[in-house]
């Protein structure tokens, strides 16, 4: 990564989470949920947060 894609991955985990520890509550639960996806086993918000998370991540990978 190069310093300005470390800049905005710092500013969006900031902005979108507020801390890196929230930000890790949200991927433990996507590695979680890759292990144990089935039908009503997570609500569906928590699935949608984590989709979203992996979603940002990846915008910030691509610039």
């Amino acid at each position: 990564m190069d310093e300005t894609q470390i800049t905005q991955l710092q500013d969006w985990i900031t902005d979108t989470y507020g801390t890196p520890e929230a930000l890790a509550h949200y991927l433990d639960l996507a590695v979680e949920m890759l292990f144990y996806l089935e039908l009503d086993v997570f609500e569906q918000i928590e699935v949608q947060d984590v989709v979203t998370t992996l979603k940002g991540i990846k915008r910030v990978f691509r610039k």
